[in-house]
């Protein structure tokens, strides 16, 4: 590893046509649905848990033309990210940029409570990789701890 910094599986999002179609797959499986939100008439996301710590995303887009509609008609309803939550997201880029694995950064965002960044694709694993850094402040006017992270805190809370 090219870096130190805790790093887990946060969620695997999954892009399908429709929610209400999808959900009862997740349903069956005994997942508890945790939220239900729509991203600035873009896309909507419907977060699950299932078990303890595993959560899936389901993604359907609301725009007529977008990322989302594009990767469904290229590649139909199926997994579309795995989410890896890191303590520090510049540490693990500059781990990215280190290993010269074909690991390239295409997309970087700031948001008040939290930094992503998009790993493309076109790695030797054929996955698109979302890095996520918490902030502290993340769980202000949200779900509970308990029900946003995986074990109840921020990793590098409990893995720290």
């Amino acid at each position: 590893m090219t870096h130190d910094t805790p790093i887990r599986v946060d969620h695997v999002g999954l892009a399908v046509e429709s929610v209400a179609d999808a959900e009862p797959v997740l349903l069956a499986l005994g997942c508890e649905k945790l939220s239900d939100e729509t991203v600035e008439d873009r896309f909507r996301w419907v977060y699950y848990r299932l078990g303890d710590a595993s959560r899936i995303e389901l993604i359907e887009p609301i725009e007529e033309e977008s990322f989302l509609t594009d990767f469904l008609e290229s590649n139909g309803p199926g997994l579309h990210h795995v989410t890896l939550e890191v303590a520090d997201i510049d540490a693990v880029i500059d781990g990215l940029e280190a290993a010269d694995a074909d690991l390239r950064v295409v997309d970087r965002a700031e948001f008040d409570t939290w930094t992503e960044v998009f790993v493309s694709p076109r790695n030797p694993t054929g996955t698109l990789f979302q890095l996520m850094e918490y902030h502290e402040d993340y769980t202000e006017n949200r779900l509970p701890p308990e029900e946003l992270f995986v074990n109840g805190g921020r990793v590098e809370e409990v893995q720290a």
